[in-house]
């Protein structure tokens, strides 16, 4: 009997822990599961926005801290995917770049409307929505943050071939798109977290706002309440612009 249980030098008892063991490390727990299945239903999606300064606002930091407040609250509700992206502001507009989730986008489109109807003094005015990519690839930045741009960090546009299409929407949201894809290879290559120094550096990867405000003038750009209405309607929507703005620059970057 003790040779049975004592079979090789390793104990009955021994041996069926060490099996536990090895199930316990091969077993997924519900935690993980539900975890893979979390992720995989996650979806990357970038949206850009562009709005003007209204001339009353004193002080510009105020629009950096009602971000931070709102990714603060967005990141409680919604633990799972956190925001990432770039607000530009600039002396006169701003260009926001928001990488998450398809519900974190929207929480910030409607937070945008409620800004549109509020019938106080708004931070933004006329906001827009520029762009809008339903399947990216990867992140552009690695973190939200924000820039507090002079008036010499205003950007040049680029070279456009021939003079008349200067103005058309699809050269000018490209012209965006290049140079934000532009600015996150720099911040890939260089290993910075957050792009603040670096375009203090090569103001180069600084979008126009020249651009941004020709962007602003466009009525072919929905504004957020009309962009979420056509978006949950399900009958007779036209996207065909969208779909167009979409495609053209991203074969082009």
């Amino acid at each position: 009997m003790a040779a049975l249980q004592n079979f090789g030098g390793v104990s009955s008892k021994s041996w069926e822990k060490r099996e536990k063991d090895e199930e316990g490390r091969d077993r997924e727990t519900l935690m993980d599961v539900f975890c893979a299945t979390v992720r995989e239903k996650i979806v990357l999606q970038r949206l850009i926005v562009i709005a003007r300064l209204p001339c009353y606002l004193t002080e510009r930091t105020e629009i950096a801290a009602h971000y931070e407040r709102l990714n603060f609250q967005i990141n409680k509700q919604y633990i799972w995917d956190h925001m990432t992206g770039l607000l530009l502001i600039y002396p006169n507009c701003v260009l926001h770049v928001i990488e998450s989730s398809r519900d974190v986008l929207f929480s910030v489109l409607k937070d945008l409307r409620d800004m549109q109807q509020q019938t106080t003094q708004s931070l933004l005015e006329g906001p827009k929505v520029m762009f809008m990519d339903h399947g990216a690839q990867n992140r552009l930045f690695q973190q939200w943050s924000y820039k507090v741009l002079d008036v010499d960090q205003n950007g040049k546009p680029a070279a456009v071939e021939p003079e008349e299409e200067e103005d058309g929407i699809d050269t000018l949201v490209c012209s965006v798109l290049s140079t934000l894809q532009n600015l996150g290879r720099h911040l890939e290559i260089t290993k910075k977290a957050l792009p603040g120094l670096l375009l203090d550096e090569s103001p180069e990867l600084v979008v126009s706002q020249d651009v941004v405000g020709k962007l602003l003038t466009r009525h072919e750009l929905l504004d957020p309440q009309l962009y979420l209405q056509m978006y949950d309607s399900s009958l007779n929507v036209r996207l065909t612009f969208g779909h167009g703005i979409q495609s053209s620059c991203v074969t082009t970057i």
